[in-house]
């Protein structure tokens, strides 16, 4: 994208308004000045701080200091070019000031003045809209990400006399998360990771991931979950872990011939069968950072704030995009009433918002939404093209729970070979991966009281004592597992 065209073109074409949203306020303003002297354009620049002066003079403008004056200079005067208002938001609520550039625009036929406002929000109304355009900065890709931290990476050296040392795959993972962020932004972020300690890792790109985050603002709807897990704390879920392993590079890099980025999917399965864990592995595998939307906190009372919470939860998301959305429970959300009036229509509404994004979204967004009962769930979601794919994570056989003993013994600082593992496995028959690791804790629990070490027979009695939720619930568990059998893809 070339900035200085495009800008030109705008400026160009006669708009009497322009309204650019930005946080980078001295490179528009180089561009701007660059755009005006190409053309020979007269350049002011207004902010309440400084008033109303030229771009070439140091001396304001009198009597230009506050923006009702500024406009009222600009309204008057015969000197036709540019006329720059920074942070100019504040003042649009008087309706003075709102007729006054109203006037300006409606005379740019006759006398070329055009108001660029630059802010980092800036709302026209509808009036004034109709008679403006807006540009956009862009933002760099990956490839000019990779030069700038190139570029840092040289400076570094020459005044440090030390090359920057770190892992290839951190220094990837920021260079990933950096691109399309604002380039001053960038820059700094660059700047500190490499001043830190001369060192890329893994806590440079929390760091960025962490600047994202916060700088979207999304917190109350959106949180980010940086303890990813890894594959090797999942048991089991061989074809789910091989399914994700064939895309991995199609979703984060460049992407392979006819194909497109994965769009997610859906987990199925009995409640600590090991859903979420595993949602929070996809992320972990893929090095993209995972964010979780909360349902629970979208809902507003008021008409339309539910929808409006929802799209600007998406639209953080694609802008920390590549990244996985971890929907948890999406049942609990989207199921209601269908002719919607038990709650107004706002599930329906809610979720025509969600299958919209789904179709359109343009970032790569990778969404993993986890259910415990799939039959609450409206069709035209979880048909094929909203989401790839339908996985049953079902209660693990005895190779996998012997596996997940194995991984919550090694959690604990405890040797797995010296347990009997098999005979573990038997005697946890119908346990879920949540059941076997609480089984675990409590015979530490019951070790501590003791003053004795963990062995397998106070495991095994803890086992014993448990009564897992395919025996208490067993006709439920046994229904969810027969309606699957045929309709989903075993996750294991």
């Amino acid at each position: 994208m070339n900035d200085l065209h495009d800008l030109t073109l705008i400026l160009q074409s006669r708009f009497p308004l322009v309204v650019i949203e930005t946080h980078e306020e001295p490179r528009i303003l180089a561009l701007l000045e660059q755009a005006a002297n190409l053309e020979n354009w007269a350049l002011f620049v207004w902010s309440i701080a400084d008033g109303l002066r030229r771009s070439n003079n140091s001396q304001p403008v009198s009597q230009t200091y506050t923006f009702l004056d500024a406009l009222r200079h600009i309204d008057k005067t015969p000197q036709n070019g540019l006329y720059v208002m920074l942070d100019a938001h504040p003042y649009l609520d008087d309706p003075v000031n709102a007729r006054l550039i109203r006037e300006i625009a409606m005379e740019h036929g006759k006398a070329a003045r055009t108001l660029v406002f630059v802010s980092p929000r800036f709302e026209l109304n509808t009036e004034l809209s109709r008679m403006s355009a807006r540009f956009q900065l862009s933002v760099p890709d990956l490839a000019a990400i990779q030069a700038l931290l190139r570029e840092e990476m040289q400076l570094w050296q020459q005044q440090g006399g030390e090359a920057v040392r770190g892992e290839k795959e951190a220094l990837n993972l920021l260079a990933r998360h950096l691109a399309g962020m604002a380039l001053d932004d960038a820059r700094r972020l660059a700047r500190q990771a490499i001043r830190d300690d001369g060192l890329i890792t893994r806590q440079d790109v929390e760091r960025v991931l962490r600047y994202k985050y916060d700088a979207l603002g999304a917190g109350s709807v959106l949180s980010l979950e940086l303890d990813t897990a890894s594959f090797a704390q999942v048991g089991g879920v061989k074809r789910l872990k091989h399914w994700l392993a064939l895309r991995r590079e199609v979703f984060v890099g460049e992407g392979g011939a006819g194909l497109q980025a994965p769009k997610g999917i859906m987990l199925l399965g009995v409640q600590g069968s090991g859903k979420s864990l595993a949602a929070k592995a996809v992320a972990g595998a893929w090095g993209v950072p995972l964010l979780r939307l909360d349902f629970a906190t979208l809902y507003n009372k008021f008409f339309g704030e539910t929808e409006r919470n929802l799209r600007e939860a998406l639209a953080s998301a694609e802008a920390m995009a590549p990244c996985v959305l971890w929907i948890d429970e999406i049942e609990k959300g989207l199921a209601s009433d269908s002719s919607g009036g038990t709650d107004g229509g706002v599930s329906r509404r809610v979720l025509g918002t969600l299958l919209t994004w789904l179709s359109e979204r343009k970032g790569r967004v990778f969404i993993v939404a986890t259910a415990n009962d799939i039959e609450q769930l409206p069709p035209e979601l979880i048909r094929k093209g909203r989401l790839d794919e339908i996985f049953f994570v079902d209660l693990p056989d005895a190779p996998t729970r012997a596996e997940i003993f194995a991984i919550h013994l090694v959690r604990r600082e405890l040797k797995a070979e010296g347990f009997d593992l098999a005979a573990l496995a038997d005697a946890a028959d119908g346990f879920s991966g949540a059941e076997i690791e609480q089984a675990v804790v409590s015979a530490l629990y019951e070790a501590h009281a003791r003053q004795t070490a963990l062995d397998q027979d106070l495991l095994l009695a803890e086992v014993g004592r448990t009564r897992p939720l395919s025996v208490v619930m067993a006709e439920r568990v046994a229904a969810l597992r027969e309606w699957a059998a045929d309709r989903t893809v075993p996750a294991n």
